[in-house]
This record gives structure tokens, sequence and C-alpha cells, in this order.
């Protein structure tokens, strides 16, 4: 079997597991964060805590409650990370300086994940599971309870109130993203991945000296890396490790757990606000996307030029044999159009236009279909967006689902697509001027540049992935890509959730023949159309300096 055709089977494989998926997920979401009902656990949870699930919060509460428990969780894991050498299951391993545990602290608290640190030679058993485990889940879940705020507030009228966010936040982590992940991680260890807590061990001699490895709570671990779109991994090779990724099969899963829940959420969005066809819209725009940077990944990893890549049937530096250049491409364009940033491949070592596209994924605002709750809300915002820009050319008040989208909400939409790329540009701008931050540069020229361009553009993006080629691990970019990653997370929620609130306000506008049916494919085009024009406009001076210089010289 070719290498190509191989590629696509996986393609295929990949789109029909995920259609049987979507309708039973999108909608057993919609009923639990529909359901006025608390399982007996969640009780517990909620007396433990001290929360009322029953009270209903305006969108400043519920702000309050997102960045309140996010505080406790930056202050907990960074203060773990800080007296790892005193606890038991630590390996033996030190604990961890103060620059780089702020910036692991934000990384997983901000559902990022961007590692400055090899896993397996710095974090011990318990800091891995009882705190970068835990944020796997709960970071996942705040996500998710954002952007079911916003679409509560598309589906409320003459109400400013978005729901409770301990109640979605409990209920996202333990109904839907814990039964999950237990699933996907027997599943992993069905495919090869390990699940233990056995400490360091010697595996015997290797070119000279000796190699060893720890072991770990990996499969558990990695299921809810994917399924929450986080991305760190347990050992530094991410999932190109065998421990972590062992073969074909367990790749398809891993992207399967990758792009399950965001695509489903079109569904449970549909379900929300009564008309499936608005999720069914949002859908198409994700997927075409996803399948047109699917496509054209390939098809630049395969186009090889002389013997070597003829030879090895595409371009196969950095790459996993075992997954191949399909594998790899496919693997590579989930991660960065979503806010998952683990890897099985060194995307520095993919072709000049392969490295841009992934740039591209995550500059997007990682929306085809991005994150676990973060790809829903950002594709909404897209959306009004769009509506706005059609608004504009027939001179009509703008609308999207029966609510009116005036000065308040475009400047509120406004504000979130421009605090990324300012942050990106900014510190990628700073870093590029300052004597410092260049030394850690592994290359130089174009490619150099794209891997501090790449750094800024994972961490403000809540991606987490690398070039691979940049030390990160310096004083400036562990504090830097930290504010980024804090920032690049919490500042676009405010504005989601006072949008969101604006428009639960508001009284349901009757449709009439001028309005604009944001159902059909011509509003899909306009959505895809502007999606593209908006991060084009934004990025391309700085991709032509780095991934486009690049690609056109080699």
């Amino acid at each position: 079997m070719s290498p190509v055709l191989a590629g696509v089977l996986q393609m295929l494989a990949l789109v029909v597991a995920l259609g049987l998926a979507y309708r039973p997920l999108g909608d057993y979401m919609a009923a639990v964060y529909s359901s006025k009902k608390h399982l007996r656990v969640e009780k517990w949870v909620y007396k433990a805590i001290g929360a009322n699930p029953d009270t209903e919060m305006r969108w400043p509460a519920y702000l309050r409650g997102v960045l309140a428990f996010s505080a406790v969780s930056l202050l907990f894991l960074y203060l773990l990370q800080r007296v790892q050498g005193s606890l038991p299951g630590s390996l033996g391993f030190a604990s961890i300086d103060p620059d780089q545990a702020f910036n692991t602290a934000a990384s997983f608290v901000a559902n990022t994940n961007w590692q400055s640190y090899y896993g397996e030679q710095a974090m011990g058993h318990v800091v891995q599971t009882g705190g970068l485990a835990v944020q796997n889940f709960v970071s996942a879940a705040v996500g998710i309870a954002v952007a079911v705020a916003l679409v509560r507030g598309f589906a409320r009228s003459r109400t400013g109130e978005l729901g409770n966010f301990w109640s979605d936040l409990v209920r996202g982590t333990l109904r839907i993203l814990l039964p999950i992940a237990v699933i996907g991680a027997i599943l992993l260890v069905a495919c090869g991945a390990i699940q233990n807590f056995s400490g360091i061990h010697g595996v015997g001699q290797f070119m000279g000296g000796s190699q060893q490895w720890n072991g770990g709570a990996v499969a558990s671990q990695e299921a809810i890396k994917e399924l929450g779109t986080n991305g760190g991994g347990y050992f530094n090779a991410n999932s190109s490790h065998p421990f972590e990724n062992p073969n074909g099969l367990s790749n398809l899963l891993e992207i399967f757990l990758i792009l399950v829940i965001p695509f489903a959420l079109t569904r449970t969005f549909g379900r929300m606000v009564g008309s499936l066809k608005q999720g069914y819209a949002i859908l198409a725009t994700m997927g075409v996307i996803w399948l047109g940077f699917t496509a054209l990944m390939m098809w630049t990893e395969f186009a090889h030029h002389g013997p070597a890549f003829d030879i090895a049937g595409g371009a196969m530096e950095g790459k996993e044999t075992r997954f191949g250049v399909g594998g790899s491409s496919i693997f590579a364009v989930a991660t960065t159009l979503t806010s998952t940033g683990a890897v099985n491949s060194f995307h520095s070592s993919f072709t000049g236009f392969g490295g841009g596209i992934t740039m591209l994924g995550m500059q997007l605002g990682e929306i085809a279909p991005g994150g676990t709750g973060s790809g829903l809300y950002g594709m909404l915002i897209m959306a009004i967006i769009a509506v706005f820009i059609a608004g504009l050319m027939v001179g009509r008040t703008p609308e999207y689902l029966g609510k009116k989208i005036g000065t308040r909400e475009i400047k509120f939409a406004a504000c979130y697509i421009l605090i990324t790329p300012a942050l990106v540009l900014c510190f990628t701008a700073a870093a590029m001027a300052l004597p410092t931050p260049v030394n850690s540069m592994t290359n130089s020229g174009a490619h150099g540049f794209s891997e501090i361009l790449y750094a800024y553009t994972s961490g403000a993006n809540n991606n987490g992935s690398a070039f691979a080629g940049l030390n990160a691990d310096t004083q400036w970019f562990n504090t830097t890509i930290g504010l980024a990653m804090l920032l690049g997370r919490f500042l676009p929620m405010v504005f989601v959730l006072a949008l969101a609130g604006s428009l639960a306000e508001q009284r349901p506008v009757p449709a009439t023949v001028g309005t604009l049916g944001t159902h059909k494919p011509l509003f899909s085009g306009l959505l895809v159309g502007t999606i593209m024009i908006v991060a084009g406009l934004t990025y391309f001076p700085a991709l032509a300096l780095g991934p486009l210089a690049e690609g056109l010289a080699s």
C-alpha cells in the first residue's frame, strides 16, 4: 500500500468514527448542561466547596467563578512543584525552579500545556497525577463551561443569567470528561501504552552508555490530555514516544479523542438554541477548514523532491516510521487547529510550508474545531463578525439567532479577536529586538524567526506545541510565555461572558424576509472567508518573514 493511500484511508476512518459519535455525544452534552438534577457525588462536591448549584449567575458572577477557581488552581500547582523534592513519589527529582514552576502552572491551568522541561527527568508521580493530570480535567471543563454560558446567552432572553459556573464545572468533569477518559485510557492500554507507578529503571546499554526510563500513569494522562485538548506529555517526546502512542491504531484513537468533543459541541449548540441546522452550519464551517488544512498538509509533506524523499515516500525527517507522513500530517493539523499541542512528530522538521500550516492553524484562533469549549465560543465570535460584515454590505442591522448585533456586542467581539494577535506579535517583536532571547534560537534566518513566532503563537493561543528548535527554558521565555498563556486564556473569556450577558438581556427579534439565513451554505461560506481574511490580514506580514520565506527559498 502506498503511503498516500494509507494516509487517505486513515482520514476516511477518522471521519467515519467522528460521524458515528457526533449525534449521541452532542445530544448527551446538551442534556448534561440542561438538566436540573444533580448526581449524589456532585452534591458531595458542592457541599465540600460550599457552592449552591441552583443559583443562577449573571456574567460578572460567572466570570468571578472562572477566575477564582483558576487562580486557586494556579497557586496550588505552583506550590506543588516548589515542594516536589519533599514529597513521596518524587522519584528523587528536585523541586522545580520558580520561573519554570510559574510557567508550568500557568500552562496547565490555561489549558495550554506548554512544556519547557523534560517530563521524565523533572516531574515525579505526585506532580504528574495529582497536579498536571487534575488540571487536564478541570481546565478543559472550564472551557466547556464558558462555551455553554455563551450558548445560553443566545438561547435566553430578557434575563442576564447564564447558569451556574460551579455546576457547569462539576458536570463537565464528572459526567463528560471522566467517563470518556476512562474508556480512552483502557483502549490505550490495550494498544500498548503503559500504566503504572514504577520508579526509574535501566534498560541496558545503548551506544556505550546506560539508558534509563521511569514509568507512570501514562495511559490515563494521555487519554485526558487528548480528550481535553490539553497536550502535555508524560515524556519529552510527547505522543511520538512509544509509551504514550505505541502504534498506528493508538495514533488514530488519540486524534479521535482530540476532535470528538469540539466537533460534537456544535450539535450541543444546535440542540440548546433550538435549531439543529444552526449547529450543522457551524459544523460545516469547521469541517471545511479542517479537511482543507489536512489535505494541504499532506500535499506539502508528500510533494517530495529528490531521491532521498523518493525512497522515504515523503518528508520523513522528524517523523516516526510507525505513523508515516499521513499519520503525522493528520495529527499535526488536528493538534494545531485545536488547542491541544500534543505532537507525534517534530514540527520544526516539516517542510517550510508545512510548518506554516501548523502556525496558521493556531493563528486562525483554533476554531476548526478548536479546543474543548474554546473552539465553539471562538467560532461563534467569528460568526458574529461575519453577520456584522454581511449587515454592512446590505445596510441592515445584523442579527444572529434572533439577537441584534449592536455596537456593544461588536465591541466585545472585536476585543476578543484582537487580544491574541496583539500578544503574539508584541512578544515576538520584543524577543527579536532584545539581545538575549535570540540566543535561544537553534537556527538563524527565517527558520529561527519561525521558532520564536511559533512559540508565542502556541502560548497565546493556548496550544502548547513547539517547533522544538527553541530553548525555551530560560527566565525570559518561561516568564513571557507564561504571561502570554494566562492573558491569552482569560482575557478573551472576559469578553465572551460579557457578550453572553448582553445577548441574554435582549428580546428575540423575529425573522423577516431580509434576515440572513445563518443556517444555510451561503453563510458557512461567508464565515470561512471571514475567518481566513481576518487571520490572513493579521498575521500575513509575520508569516511572510518566517515560514513563507523559508518555503519559497527551499
